[in-house]
C-alpha cells in the first residue's frame, strides 16, 4: 500500500498528493473549487458559510444592522430581529478574530447609526457620532469574540448536542454579556438598543416577566445562533431543519403570561401640554408651566386621585418662584387632588432635577431626585477633558444637575407610585428599587422636545411598555409632547394622546404588588448567562492556543 509520501510497496505506482487529488476527481481542480469551504477547525458534517470575497460580507453586515433597527419601533417589525442577528452570526463563519473585529466594527455602526440617528436633531453631528461609534466598538470586540467560538466551539464541543446545544449559549451568552456592560459603563452606561427592546408587541413580550429585558435578549440571541447552527448540520435535512426550529419557537410563544394579582384600583389624569421644551426653544419664563395648566383646567370637575405633569413641566421651581407656587397650587386645588410636577430644583448650591408631589395648601409634600442624570446631557463628565476637544459643545450644557441620592418611590396618601425620570426607565437597577420599595404604580416623567419628531419617544415608549410587563404594574409614561401613554401590566394600551398635541387622560388603572420572576432573580439571569458566555469563550481561546502550538519533540 501507498503512503501519503509517496513511498509505496515494491511494485505498486508511486501516488503524490497532487495526484491523488486528481485521481479522486477525474474532472480536475475546477470541481473541486466549487465545493463549498469547511474550516478545518470544525469537525466534518459542520458546514461554514460559502466562500465569499470580505467586501461582500461587510455588506451583508452592513444591512443586518439595518436589519436589526428596523425590528424597533417606529417601524415595530419585531420578527426581523433574529433575520438581522442570523445575519450578523452568519457573517462570521470562518472568520477568525480580526476580521470577525471588522464585521462587527460594520454591523455594529450600521446599526447604532440608524438607531439613534435622533441625537443629531438639536445636536448635530458630533455626539450622534461619538456615541454610535463607541458603541460600534463595543459591538466589534462581542463579534470577534463570537466569530471564536463560532470557529473553534464545534471542535471543543464536536458532538451535534454540543454543537447544537453549547455553541448557541455561549454565543448568546457573550451578546447579553456586551448588554449588560454597555448598560452600566462608561459614566453609567447606555442601555439604549438591547435586542429585547425591539419586543415590546411581539408574542414574545410576556417572557419579561419571566426572565426580564437581559434574559429575553440572551433568548432572542440563542434562537437566532441555534438556526445558524441548525444550517451549519450538514447532515440534518431541510425540512428536518425547519422543524425544529419552529417547534422551538411554538415552545416560546406558547410561554404563559406571569398572573398579576390586582390589589386595588386608582384613578389619575395624566397631562401632556404639548411644549416645545427642547434645549434651544425660545419661550418666556414659564410658558412650559402655563401650557400644562391650560391642558389640565379642561379636567375640573373630574375626580381622580392625583395629577401627573411629565418631566420639566414647571419651567419655574414652585418653591422658589411664588407665580409659579400659585399655578400649580390653584391646579391641585381645581382638581381636589395632589399633583406630581417635575421641575429643576436648587439646593446648597447644587441643581437637581426633581420630582415633586404638590398640595394645596400644603406645597411639597415629598420629592425625589433624579438619581442617574444623562452624561453629556444633564451634566459632563470630567469637563475639562471634553472641553478641550468640543469646547462649543460643552458649553452648551452651562450647569451640572448633581445626582439625587434618595429612594424613587413617593407615598401619594396611600398610593407607592414608584417615579423614573426619563432614561431612567431603561435603568434596570433603579426599576428594581421601584419594586423593592413597594411601588404599586409606575410614573415615567419625560421631556422628548430635544428630539423633534424622531422615533426617540416611541422607542422610550416601548421601553416602558417592557417595564409594565416585567414588574406587573400600570406605567403612566407622560412626556411634553409625546409618546405619552398609559400601559396596564399586560403590555395593552388603554389610553394615549397624539404626539405633539396638547391632551390629557383620565383612567381607573389597576395597582399591584406582584413580584415577578424577573424582579425576583434581579440580575442573577444576566449574570448567569454572561457566565457562561465567558466561561464558554475561555475554552474556547485554551482550545485554539492548545492547536496552535507546535508540538514537543
Amino acid at each position: 500500500m501507498s503512503n501519503y509520501f509517496g513511498t509505496g510497496n515494491v511494485g505498486e505506482p508511486t501516488i503524490i498528493p497532487q495526484q491523488r487529488s486528481q485521481l479522486g476527481n477525474p474532472m480536475g481542480d475546477s470541481r473541486a473549487a466549487q465545493k463549498p469551504h469547511r474550516d478545518r477547525s470544525s469537525p466534518p458534517g459542520t458546514r461554514t458559510a460559502p466562500a465569499v470575497p470580505l467586501w461582500a460580507t461587510l455588506f451583508i453586515a452592513m444591512s443586518a444592522g439595518v436589519i436589526l433597527d428596523a425590528a424597533f419601533p417606529d417601524r415595530g417589525w419585531w420578527f426581523l430581529a433574529p433575520v438581522g442577528i442570523v445575519l450578523m452570526l452568519w457573517s462570521l463563519l470562518g472568520r477568525g478574530p480580526w476580521t470577525g473585529l471588522l464585521v462587527g466594527l460594520v454591523a455594529g455602526f450600521s446599526f447604532w447609526g440608524v438607531h439613534i440617528y435622533w441625537l443629531t436633531v438639536y445636536l448635530g453631528p458630533l455626539p450622534w457620532l461619538g456615541l454610535a461609534g463607541l458603541q460600534a466598538i463595543f459591538f466589534g470586540v462581542s463579534l470577534s469574540l463570537v466569530a471564536v467560538v463560532l470557529r473553534w466551539g464545534p471542535r471543543l464541543w464536536p458532538t451535534r448536542f454540543g454543537r447544537l446545544g453549547a455553541v448557541p449559549v455561549v454565543v448568546a451568552g457573550l451578546w447579553t454579556a456586551r448588554e449588560a456592560f454597555t448598560a452600566v459603563w462608561p459614566y453609567g452606561g447606555f442601555a439604549w438598543g438591547r435586542v429585547a427592546l425591539s419586543q415590546s408587541e411581539s408574542p414574545f413580550n410576556s417572557l419579561a416577566a419571566w426572565v426580564g429585558l437581559s434574559g429575553l435578549s440572551f433568548i432572542l440571541v440563542w434562537l437566532s445562533a441555534f438556526v445558524v447552527q441548525l444550517w451549519r448540520e450538514a447532515q440534518i435535512g431541510r425540512v428536518a431543519r425547519w422543524a425544529v426550529a419552529a417547534g422551538l419557537v411554538g415552545i416560546l410563544l406558547a410561554f404563559p403570561a406571569w398572573p398579576v394579582i390586582q390589589t386595588g384600583t386608582t384613578r389619575l389624569a395624566a397631562v401632556q401640554g404639548g411644549s416645545d421644551a427642547a434645549l434651544f426653544a425660545r419661550y418666556p419664563p414659564g410658558q412650559i408651566l402655563a401650557d400644562h395648566v391650560a391642558a389640565t383646567e379642561p379636567l375640573i370637575g373630574e375626580k381622580v386621585d392625583f395629577v401627573v405633569w411629565p418631566e420639566n413641566s414647571t419651567d419655574l421651581d414652585p418653591i422658589r418662584f411664588p407665580q409659579a407656587a400659585e399655578s400649580v397650587d390653584r391646579i391641585s386645588r381645581s382638581m381636589g387632588a395632589p399633583l406630581v410636577t417635575s421641575t429643576i430644583t436648587e439646593r446648597d448650591g447644587r441643581y437637581y432635577n426633581t420630582s415633586l408631589l404638590w398640595d394645596e395648601g400644603r406645597g411639597v409634600i415629598d420629592r425625589y431626585d433624579k438619581v442617574h442624570p444623562v452624561p453629556f446631557g444633564e451634566y459632563v463628565p470630567d469637563r475639562a477633558f471634553w472641553r478641550s476637544l468640543a469646547p462649543d459643545l460643552v458649553d452648551l450644557i452651562g450647569r451640572d444637575y448633581a445626582k439625587g441620592t434618595g429612594g424613587n418611590v413617593i407615598s401619594i396618601d396611600d398610593i407607592l407610585a414608584g417615579i423614573a425620570i426619563s432614561f431612567e426607565i431603561v435603568d434596570d437597577q433603579l426599576v428594581r428599587e421601584m419594586i423593592d420599595g413597594k411601588a404599586q404604580i409606575i410614573l415615567a416623567q419625560t421631556n422628548t422636545a430635544d428630539f423633534g419628531r424622531t422615533d426617540e419617544s416611541v422607542q422610550q415608549l416601548a421601553i416602558a411598555r417592557l417595564r409594565a410587563i416585567e414588574t406587573g404594574r400600570t406605567v403612566v409614561n407622560i412626556s411634553t409632547v409625546g409618546a405619552s401613554a398609559i400601559i396596564m401590566p399586560d403590555g395593552r394600551t388603554i389610553d394615549s394622546v397624539p404626539t405633539w398635541e396638547a391632551g390629557a387622560m383620565v383612567r381607573t388603572v389597576p395597582l399591584s404588588d406582584t413580584v415577578t420572576p424577573a424582579v425576583t432573580f434581579g440580575r442573577g439571569i444576566e449574570w448567569l448567562v454572561s457566565a457562561l458566555g465567558l466561561a464558554g469563550l475561555a475554552l474556547c481561546l485554551v482550545r485554539a492556543g492548545s492547536r496552535r502550538r507546535p508540538a514537543v519533540k
